[in-house]
């Protein structure tokens, strides 16, 4: 398929799906923070006015990016610009994402960067602090580096995650991961194909059905030296996880043995299986015993 083609028939599928999923959190819920946000931080001063991003005209804003917020339910974004005279602009984005799952979800999409305790979980890369806490997801940047910045945007963040009073809950399916050997931080929560290809590459076409009305992880596993991905997603009942399992073993593991376990092309084993609305799914395991293992181990879980 046209590679061109092939984009534009993604970004409309996350755009269909995403405006089905229910609403999960009121409407205003941005709307007490701009009186309380500080106008001042440090040598840098608010802008006059904020601007205000829906699930729609967050395009006009950051272009690409934005459908990665509406794969995971964005409702609204407050933006807020700092500047000072001969430095560079400090940006507070806050983000509604309709729910604490939502959040956390958007937060592991890039999990690079120094852990910080500010928040739920906090990033920082050169120039730019994520976190999330309660139903945001709070990205601030500065587009130059400096000491001063960097100060300045440790500061702003642990003011708005103190303006943030709820504590999320993370999603339930983390609890099925098994613990043994799990990176912490290759744990990507979501409901979009597209943004499991971003981080695992599976198919062009939706093949495990995922959509709003499903849940997955996921996350890498180091065991000695060896490693394996593994998803677990879960669906609103067992037929339709009977339904995405079938299709991933016609689709991408059609050799796999009454178990469930192939041996790939490259020399990497998967397996798959499902169980009441559970499917769970190794990819490239280094070894057979890893694949079975942290099947067998997901299926404890249920």
């Amino acid at each position: 398929m046209n590679r061109i083609l092939l984009i534009v028939l993604i970004l409309q599928a996350i755009s269909q799906s995403s405006s089905m999923i229910a609403k999960k959190s009121q409407p205003d819920a941005l709307a007490a923070l701009p009186d309380a946000l500080p106008n001042r931080v440090g040598a840098w001063t608010a802008e006059a006015t904020d601007r205000i991003y829906d699930e729609e005209t967050i395009f006009s804003y950051i272009d690409g990016a934005g459908e990665v917020y509406k794969a995971y339910n964005m409702r609204n974004c407050l933006s807020r610009r700092y500047i000072t005279p001969n430095g560079p602009t400090i940006v507070l984005d806050i983000f509604d994402m309709g729910s604490s799952e939502d959040a956390f979800g958007v937060f592991t999409h890039d999990q690079d960067g120094k852990p910080l305790d500010v928040g739920q979980g906090a990033l920082y890369r050169p120039g730019w602090l994520s976190f999330w806490k309660g139903r945001f997801f709070v990205s601030i940047y500065g587009e130059e580096e400096t000491a001063a910045t960097k100060e300045a945007i440790g500061e702003l963040a642990k003011v708005v995650a103190s303006l943030i009073k709820d504590h999320g809950l993370k999603p339930e399916i983390l609890l099925n991961l098994p613990s043994r050997g799990l990176l912490p931080h290759s744990v990507r929560f979501l409901h979009h194909y597209v943004v499991l290809n971003y981080h695992f590459y599976l198919s062009d076409t939706n093949i495990l059905n995922l959509g709003p009305e499903t849940d997955a992880v996921l996350a890498m596993y180091e065991r000695g030296d060896e490693r394996a991905h593994l998803l677990v997603v879960t669906y609103p009942d067992s037929e339709e996880a009977s339904a995405a399992h079938r299709s991933l073993l016609r689709h991408y593991l059609p050799e796999a043995d009454s178990n469930g376990v192939v041996l790939l092309e490259d020399g990497k084993w998967s397996a798959a299986a499902f169980k009441n609305k559970l499917l769970t799914v190794v990819l490239e395991a280094d070894s057979r015993p890893l694949a079975e293992d942290l099947l067998r181990e997901v299926m404890k879980t249920l």
